[in-house]
């Protein structure tokens, strides 16, 4: 049985329709039952400590009077109207800016006016320990104040744009051009040939760490072309029958990521400059791997598709030699 995806969770109604109602928006930011996620440079607040929770604030919190006037609202869950603020501006004591520069930086910041066990911490270590629900909504709060933070002026004219329809858009005031979210989809790609699997890592990750392939959906390409052209690229293998699998929304910065199975049609690797490797992997050796055995490889970091693309393989969910390579819907 397949397992639910990290951030791919759904929650209750997105109230899409609510969005451009100024009415019933002001309404949801004055109601007492209306909850707030503070999220403070890409990072939720977060409650509790060994079971990790999204901590939601009411709209009269005084912590909120630092936050950017625009909060995003995420609709609706558990009887409650959900709105995201951005409290990017607070500065707390012994913020370390270099730290937080890092590919993934674990310190943890608290308010002075928030409970102790508040904390406002970096989705990539709490992803698995966070309930899907919360997970996605933190995830969906990032990668909207990730598209707002790099896209304040208009790509039409230059004037700086304005937040509306609740943060799901921007709007020019000058020549009223209007600018959607902007979400890049990424192929990540289990390719099986002859019971193992090809996989590689890039320059700078951590010692012995392995994932599968992926690489960003080009303009005016399909899903399965994609899947080959990055392959071929990146180790010169020829990729035939592509499946596609799942798919995880991924806030780094704002990424779909389209999981998927190839069948290769060739062994030899000749690397180009993305990779510094590239192996064929046995089931046996995944499952070393997987397990944390393994003398050399080490998996990818826990809650990513890729690990739950491998999982799959290895429990003989997907992959074509098993006759299921068609995954939870064909590609092509």
């Amino acid at each position: 049985m397949a397992r639910e995806i990290v951030f791919a969770s759904e929650w209750d109604d997105r109230r899409a329709e609510w969005r451009g109602d100024a009415e019933k928006q002001a309404a949801l930011r004055n109601d007492s039952a209306t909850r707030v996620l503070p999220v403070w440079r890409g990072r939720p607040l977060i409650a509790g400590a060994d079971e990790a929770r999204l901590a939601w604030l009411s709209p009269g919190d005084r912590v909120l009077d630092d936050a950017d006037p625009a909060w995003l609202f995420l609709g609706e869950h558990d009887g409650a109207a959900r709105f995201a603020a951005d409290l990017s501006s607070w500065v707390p004591a012994g913020m370390d800016e270099a730290a937080m520069a890092a590919f993934f930086d674990p310190t943890e910041y608290t308010h002075p006016d928030l409970p102790s066990d508040h904390r406002f911490a970096d989705l990539r270590g709490l992803m698995t320990r966070l309930d899907g629900v919360d997970a996605a909504m933190g995830s969906t709060a990032r990668a909207l104040f990730n598209w707002h933070g790099s896209h304040r002026f208009c790509s039409r004219c230059g004037a700086r744009s304005e937040s509306a329809e609740a943060g799901w858009q921007r709007v020019c005031p000058t020549c009223r051009a209007v600018h959607f979210p902007r979400t890049d989809p990424v192929v990540i790609m289990m390719i099986e040939r002859n019971g193992r699997v090809l996989l590689g890592r890039s320059p700078g990750w951590v010692e012995g760490m392995y994932s599968a392939l992926a690489g960003f959906v080009e303009p005016g390409e399909a899903l399965e072309a994609a899947v080959r052209r990055e392959v071929f690229e990146e180790t010169s293998v020829r990729v035939g029958r592509v499946a596609y699998v799942a798919s995880q929304p991924w806030p780094w910065p704002n990424s779909l990521m389209l999981g998927c199975m190839g069948e290769a049609l060739s062994d030899e690797i000749v690397l180009d400059h993305e990779l510094e490797a590239a192996i064929w992997v046995t089931r046996d050796e995944l499952a070393q791997a997987m397990a944390g055995e393994h003398p050399v490889i080490r998996r990818p970091r826990n809650g990513a598709i890729a690990q739950e693309l491998m999982a799959r393989w290895l429990a003989g969910e997907i992959g074509f030699a098993s006759g299921k390579g068609k995954g939870d819907g064909n590609a092509g």
